[in-house]
């Protein structure tokens, strides 16, 4: 990590600081004044408490200095009208400084698991950074560019959004060389509207894109196939079933934890092996292929890589407890991977129980989107128990599926609903937990495995 003095910070992001302080170094940046770290710059930011009033116990902790409003004390502080504007000034500027590579990646679904291959893909090569788990906001993505070590060459930045003009906020601070555009499906349809308006907002993520940068598409999605084509960069499909991607998975096969399928770009053939469970995952598998291609990794590291591969603690994790199979897949949800980890579920071996979340963020279409959610758990389950608002729309769609109506239960109570689980699980039986983040499922996926006192 590099060391950036306050006066530094200060010119980049038009804040002011007592110049006997100007020499003070940070070296990366933390809104938590209970994790943050001896060195670091706190942000003493507004949620739903004033980040001002942590500031006593983030010195304390050992904070270098406070990005803030106003100082209310001898101690170093930069002063700026907006911190968060100002934590991406300094992170821009920090990038360019670092004269690193940067892919950017963005997408409805499985942007973070793409995030995560692209990044195995490239360590076989370069000296690399990326996003932490949460950290593809306003907030997180700049304090992991602050956060990369002085000779990183290339970071890899999820870039999240829930509105229109966050994806093109987060791409003018990472200013990517290379884009990735996972897929347009339903997420956030709350807020802007329709999957047409969900293409133009992961699209501004060009907005930020260096000249002759290189966009990398699903080509299997038929949004981002049929989009105009985006003429200032060289775009690039990726995909299974369109012929004409650059870039082409084929010869599919699913095994209980594993995934195989063949590879093709160009003239180069090859195959590829994971330790990981789900047709969706070749997509995503796809993508780091193509920005390994890009990046010059040679076929057989990109093959190594992508075979090693263990997806990240939350996301369609498979383990044995309690005599069952569990499969944790509790970060967040939507339609299209709920689909996905029920497919994942119904091909295991055993009986079936879905426990699931809401669907956040779905807007007028969440009635309607549980219940399809319902009826495609019946064909996967012989067990749904759904937990939130929608839970009876899930429980309908079920039991419009074919499933018996003691076999589908809802739930507005989490405790209700792992006691409802305790009682019907059985050894052998394979288990699945999903829903939105804001659901917590994880939280009665632990309530379930605790053992009563």
């Amino acid at each position: 990590m590099a060391q950036i003095t306050l006066q530094q910070a200060a010119q980049w992001c038009g804040g002011t600081i007592d110049p006997k302080y100007a020499g003070v170094t940070f070296l990366s940046a933390n809104n938590d004044s209970r994790s943050i770290r001896p060195g670091e710059l706190f942000l003493a930011l507004q949620g739903i408490r004033d980040g001002h009033e942590f500031v006593p116990m983030a010195l304390e902790n050992g904070a270098a200095a406070v990005l803030c409003r106003h100082c209310d004390g001898d101690y170093p502080a930069l002063v700026v009208d907006d911190p968060r504007k100002a934590l991406g000034d300094i992170a821009r500027e920090e990038r360019k400084r670092l004269n690193m590579k940067v892919v950017g990646v963005t997408g409805s679904v499985g942007k973070s698991t793409t995030k995560e291959m692209i990044a195995s893909v490239l360590e076989t090569t370069y000296r690399v950074g990326k996003t932490p788990v949460n950290h593809n906001n306003d907030i997180g993505m700049p304090m992991a560019i602050l956060a990369m070590p002085e000779d990183t060459q290339v970071a890899v930045l999820e870039m999240g959004m829930n509105h229109f003009r966050e994806i093109a906020y987060l791409s003018g601070i990472a200013q990517p060389e290379m884009a990735v555009i996972t897929n347009i499906g339903s997420m956030h349809i709350e807020h802007l509207g329709s999957k047409a308006g969900i293409l133009k907002a992961k699209l501004e993520i060009v907005e930020g894109m260096q000249p002759n940068a290189r966009l990398f598409l699903n080509g299997d999605d038929p949004l981002l196939w049929n989009m105009q084509k985006q003429e200032q960069f060289q775009t690039e499909y990726f995909g299974v079933s369109n012929p004409e991607c650059c870039v082409r998975g084929s010869g599919v096969e699913l095994g209980v934890d594993s995934l195989r399928f063949d590879v093709s770009v160009g003239k180069d053939h090859f195959s590829v092996e994971m330790a990981i469970e789900g047709e969706h995952y070749v997509m995503d598998a796809l993508a780091a292929v193509s920005v390994g291609y890009a990046m010059g990794v040679p076929a057989e590291k990109i093959r190594q890589a992508l075979g090693g591969f263990r997806n990240m603690a939350g996301r369609q994790e498979i383990f044995e407890a309690k005599g069952c199979t569990i499969i944790s897949d509790c970060y967040n949800a939507g339609p299209e991977s709920m689909a996905a980890a029920l497919n994942v579920l119904g091909k295991q071996p055993g009986r079936h129980i879905a426990v699931l979340g809401d669907m956040l963020e779905l807007g007028a279409h969440a009635q309607a989107e549980h219940y399809r959610i319902g009826r495609i758990a019946a064909e996967k389950a012989s067990v749904v128990l759904a937990y939130g608002q929608n839970g009876m729309r899930v429980v309908s769609g079920a039991i419009t599926g074919g499933m018996d109506g003691s076999s589908a239960m809802a739930f507005e109570d989490q405790d209700a609903l792992t006691s409802a689980l305790k009682r019907l699980a059985r050894p052998g039986d394979v288990i699945l937990f999903k829903g939105s983040h804001g659901m917590h499922m994880e939280q009665a996926l632990e309530k379930f495995l605790k053992d009563e006192t």
